[in-house]
């Protein structure tokens, strides 16, 4: 037995080492190998970080900000930093390609910070397992293996979006949290500053962060009573900074728009009629090539295969490979094999996701509020009102093409359902680790194989799985 356990720590450490290689190694590959602009409106955001003091600097102009960016909606704290880079490289060189070099050291900077958030949010997400399973290490094989593993992860990453920025922020949040449940919620000054600070700043990085709010409300009815008090109070003021903090931006689309949640198509009345039913039960011929080609034009706006298929590879073509400059590709004739593959060995992961869900929807049968498992809760509540919320978004803005259904703006989602995963994947390794070792080392392995989907340009180690496979 203890032969097997050294053994077993041996392969935890050899699996750590490389999937802390890989992920970096990637990180470090598209910053150097992708350009911002080719990412999902690319234009539109490298519009608003070129005129952000336009937009955001009183007196500086009377015109709207829809003027400068079709991205006017998006909140603006994820193009702070690269709009400090770009007005410092402008203030500091000269000469007549002064704007195309700012455009793209801004832009590499920018993805190098991303990458930082990123793995900032990955080792916060350690630390939570460490605290709910009072491990003396941080680092966690498990986060690794089901965090690290999505492919839309590089890609939102790789362009300027602010879907990182709520990643860190929530897995922050979740943390302080789960530290204030252990102290029963006995609150000081600090935490309400500290916890309504980071509401503030999610609710400027990008809307979908709205989505994640609402459970800590219900989360008050699974409290036992003698907390309920000290909670809902904590609530209250938290929320009423992060209004404070947060709350001019939406007052200005509400004035200038006419909506707290304006977006750059004209919005209808919700009805699932505004959607054909293939857009819901996507059961028609061409959902069969999710396994065969899964690249656009296919799917015709159906929600769960073009979902799914960015999620795991590159279906609009922004990433592995470009679809604004086909004839500059690389290896295309393989990418609709390769990506159809990438879409079949990453089944198991999926179901694993829904399993992982499963068993923290468990959490919500216990009666006994004394057992409860708090972040369980929040977990179930904000997968089902990110996937509603945003499922509710696709229908109200229809769009014939499936525009608006991507991987990277509903990215909390599959983090949400990866922690339920790594959650049962910690309980796991304590009953049956023999069953872990397995689960994990499938991860490990389809981990390699869809590395070239986390990439882009879809590089050489992609003829290398095309000849093996």
């Amino acid at each position: 037995m203890k032969k097997f356990s050294k053994l077993s720590s041996k392969i935890e450490s050899i699996y750590l080492f490389i999937l802390s290689f890989l992920i970096i190694y990637v990180l470090i590959y598209n910053a150097f190998h992708y350009e911002p602009i080719q990412g999902y409106d690319g234009e539109a955001h490298h519009a608003y970080v070129q005129n952000f003091l336009n937009i955001f600097v009183p007196n500086k102009t009377n015109q709207p900000a829809s003027n400068f960016t079709y991205e006017f909606f998006s909140p603006p704290l994820p193009y702070i930093f690269p709009s400090f880079v770009n007005e410092l490289c402008k203030f500091t060189i000269s000469g007549t390609g002064k704007l195309d070099t700012c455009r793209q050291l801004y832009g590499f900077t920018s993805v190098v910070f991303t990458s930082i958030l990123f793995l900032l949010t990955l080792i916060i997400y350690m630390k939570i397992m460490k605290l709910l399973f009072a491990k003396t290490n941080t680092m966690n094989l498990s986060i690794l293996a089901v965090l690290g593993i999505f492919s839309t992860n590089y890609k939102a990453i790789s362009m300027i979006r602010g879907e990182v920025y709520i990643l860190f922020l929530n897995a922050l949040l979740i943390y302080r949290f789960l530290l204030l449940s252990k102290k029963l919620f006995k609150y000081s000054k600090k935490d309400i500053l500290i916890f309504g600070f980071i509401i503030g700043l999610l609710a400027l990085s990008r809307q979908w962060a709205f989505l994640l709010f609402p459970s800590y409300f219900l989360l008050f009815f699974f409290l036992e009573k003698n907390i309920k008090k000290n909670y809902i109070k904590f609530l209250f003021f938290t929320f009423f900074i992060g209004f404070l903090l947060s709350g001019w931006f939406y007052i200005n689309l509400l004035f200038d728009y006419g909506s707290l949640t304006a977006f750059n198509q004209t919005r209808t009345n919700f009805s699932f009629s505004n959607q054909e039913l293939n857009f819901y039960l996507p059961f028609n011929n061409e959902a069969k090539l999710m396994f065969s080609k899964p690249i656009r034009p296919y799917f015709s706006n159906q929600f769960l295969p073009i979902l799914y298929s960015d999620l795991w590879g590159d279906y609009w073509g922004y990433f592995s490979f470009t679809s604004r400059s086909l004839s500059e590709g690389k290896n295309q004739e393989l990418i609709g094999d390769y990506l159809a593959r990438v879409n079949l060995i990453s089944l198991l992961p999926t179901f694993m996701l829904f399993y992982g869900l499963k068993k923290s929807f468990n959490s919500l049968k216990i009666k006994n509020k004394k057992q409860i498992d708090l972040l369980n809760v929040y977990l179930v509540f904000s997968v089902f009102i990110s996937f509603f919320g945003y499922l509710w978004f696709t229908v109200s803005f229809p769009n014939d093409s499936g525009d608006t259904i991507k991987g990277a703006y509903i990215i909390q989602l599959f983090h949400l359902m990866g922690l339920c995963l790594s959650l049962y994947f910690e309980n796991l390794k304590k009953q049956n680790l023999n069953k872990y070792y397995a689960l994990i080392s499938l991860f490990f392995f389809i981990f390699i194989h869809n590395l070239s989907a986390m990439t882009s340009n879809f590089p050489f180690l992609s003829n290398v799985l095309h000849n093996l496979f």
